[in-house]
C-alpha cells in the first residue's frame, strides 16, 4: 500500500492547527489522537510534546526518530498609538517573506481577530520609499481587521503583549504532486512518521529493535530534543526537513541524507547504513553538508545523551519562508525509514 495520500492528508490536518513554538497544545492532543485511535499508547511530555513507543523486540539497541510540530511565528512585544502591533519572531520567521501575509491573533484569555503583517506605510501611492526601505519587524505592523484607532481600543478587543501570532499555511497540493505550504518544516515529517506508525499496525509488523517515535514542541527554538529521550535508546534518527538549493544535491522529489551539519558531522556507521539502504532499495536520495543547520538530533546530543545519530528528511525548498516539497520527496523518505528499520 501507498501511503503517501494518508500522509497529505495528515498534513492538511496538521497546517490547519496554529502551532508555534510554545502554543502547540492543540496540535500536540491531535498527534496523540491519532496514535491513540492507531491502537498504540503515547505520552505527552511534561513539556508538552509527545512520545509514543512503536514496538518491538530488541529493546538494548532502541531507535528514536524524532520529528517537530512547532512552527515559526510571532508575539505582540507593543501595542502602538494608532492600535496595531508590532511582533517578535519566534525561530527563524522572516519579515522579508512575511509582508502582506495574513495572519491571527490569540488573545491569551479568549478571542482570536484576523489580521495582516503590513509595512508602517504599506501604500505605494502615499509612501515614495516603499520599494526601497527595509523590511523588519520593527519597520512592519500588524493591521488587525477591526476599527481600532489608539492602543486603548486594542486592549479593549483583549489584545495584549505576549499574545501569540500565527500566520497562515495556505497549504496547497497541485495535481502534479508539488505540496506547497508554510511549516512543511517540520509538519511534513510529522506527518510521515505518522504514516510509518499506521503502516506498522495496518501491516502488523513488529520491528527487529525497539523503534519509538518523539514528536517535539520547542525544536524552533533550540530545545526540541533535548529531554524525554528513553534510557534504551542508543540511536536518534531526526525526521525533518531536507534542504534544496544552490551546491545542494537534493531537490523536492528526493529524500535528503545529511551527512553533516552545523554543529558538525553525523554519525558515520549510521550515515552509511541509511546510504546502502537507500542504494539497494532503489530509493532517489541525495547526500548533502547543510551550511546553516540544527536539528533535534543535534540538541539530543549537545545534552548530554551517549547515542548515534543521522538527519534524514524530504526535500524542502525555501525553507522557513512559503515552503515547498513533492509527493515524491515523502514516498522516498518513507520508504527510507521502512526499509532502514526492516
Amino acid at each position: 500500500m501507498d501511503y503517501t495520500n494518508y500522509i497529505i492528508e495528515k498534513l492538511k490536518k496538521l497546517t490547519a492547527i496554529n502551532s508555534p513554538s510554545g502554543f502547540t497544545k492543540e496540535v500536540s492532543e491531535h498527534v496523540v489522537n491519532t496514535l491513540t485511535e492507531m491502537g498504540y499508547s503515547p505520552v505527552l511530555t511534561t513539556k508538552g510534546g509527545v512520545i509514543c513507543d512503536l514496538g518491538g523486540k530488541d529493546e538494548s539497541s532502541a531507535l528514536l526518530m524524532t520529528a517537530h510540530v512547532d512552527t515559526l511565528g510571532g508575539m505582540v512585544k507593543e501595542i502602538k498609538s494608532n492600535g496595531r502591533l508590532r511582533i517578535s519572531p519566534i525561530g527563524g520567521l522572516q519579515a522579508q517573506n512575511t509582508e502582506a501575509e495574513n495572519c491571527t491573533i490569540v488573545g491569551r484569555f479568549g478571542g482570536t481577530f484576523s489580521g495582516t503583517l503590513q509595512m508602517d506605510s504599506a501604500s505605494v501611492h502615499v509612501n515614495k520609499e516603499y520599494s526601497t526601505q527595509d523590511r523588519t519587524f520593527d519597520t512592519m505592523e500588524i493591521v488587525i481587521d477591526e476599527d481600532v484607532k489608539s492602543k486603548e481600543d486594542t486592549q479593549k478587543l483583549g489584545i495584549n503583549v505576549g499574545d501569540y501570532v500565527c500566520f497562515d499555511p495556505k497549504t496547497t497540493i497541485t495535481p502534479n504532486g508539488y505540496i506547497k505550504s508554510r511549516f512543511l518544516d517540520d509538519k511534513l515529517s510529522v506527518a510521515i512518521l505518522l504514516g510509518y506508525a499506521k503502516y506498522l499496525k495496518d501491516e502488523k509488523i513488529i520491528p527487529d529493535r525497539k523503534v519509538y517515535i518523539h514528536i517535539t514542541v520547542y525544536e524552533e527554538v533550540g530545545h526540541g530534543g533535548a529531554s524525554s529521550i528513553p534510557n534504551c535508546v542508543t540511536e536518534i534518527l531526526g525526521v525533518d526537513m531536507g534542504c534544496v538549493g544552490d551546491y545542494l544535491e537534493c531537490d523536492e522529489k528526493k529524500v535528503s541524507i545529511c551527512a553533516k551539519d552545523s554543529h558538525g558531522p553525523s554519525n558515520y556507521e549510521v550515515t552509511t547504513a541509511l546510504i546502502k539502504t537507500a542504494k539497494d532499495n532503489n530509493i532517489d536520495y541525495a547526500v548533502d553538508v547543510y551550511p546553516f543547520y540544527g536539528s533535534d538530533a543535534d540538541v539530543a546530543l549537545n545534552a548530554g545523551h551517549d547515542i548515534k545519530h543521522c538527519l534524514i528528511g524530504p526535500g524542502v525548498y525555501a525553507s522557513h519562508g512559503y515552503e515547498r516539497s513533492h509527493k515524491l520527496g515523502v514516498k522516498n523518505t518513507f520508504e527510507l525509514i521502512k526499509d532502514y528499520i526492516n
